[in-house]
């Protein structure tokens, strides 16, 4: 096995019966090493292996993200963070924001914030920010 880990054979994904999108994930940032060079340095090896997408979640500085979008010529996925925008990600060369599990803790924070409400103060103003049931049902039939 080469240092990176692959090894020397290559699987051929285009023979797949269905489409599909091989991202390879650098997670330094994610755990703690925050080696840009590193990251970079997995990326491209990812990318000589075959990775149709390079991914390296946990990124602060945009920066960082044009240092790799430059450094790499396969798409680059992006971990959403507030300190980014769309436009701003697309400037740096980024192809895919993924959004991990920021929308799940958005609901559990509603639902957290709600229960507060309750139990605290015994009002339910919450309820003023809610989607319409009909909505909901809109959404998730077949017509919507």
């Amino acid at each position: 096995m080469p240092w990176n880990g692959f090894p020397q054979r290559r699987r051929q994904p285009r023979a797949l019966k269905r489409d599909f999108v091989f991202t390879a994930r650098a997670e330094n940032f994610l755990w703690g090493r925050p080696d840009l060079d590193d990251t970079i340095r997995r990326l491209q090896a990812f990318e000589q292996a075959g990775a149709d997408v390079l991914y390296a979640p946990g990124l602060t500085e945009i920066s960082q993200v044009r240092a790799i979008c430059e450094a790499v010529s396969r798409p680059v996925n992006v971990l959403a963070v507030a300190n980014f925008s769309v436009a701003e990600l697309a400037e740096a060369g980024v192809r895919r924001i993924s959004l991990g599990s920021k929308l799940t803790n958005l609901a559990f924070g509603a639902v957290e914030r709600a229960a507060g409400e309750m139990l605290g103060r015994g009002t339910f103003n919450f309820a003023q920010d809610i989607m319409p049931f009909a909505r909901l049902q809109e959404m998730f039939s077949k017509r919507g």
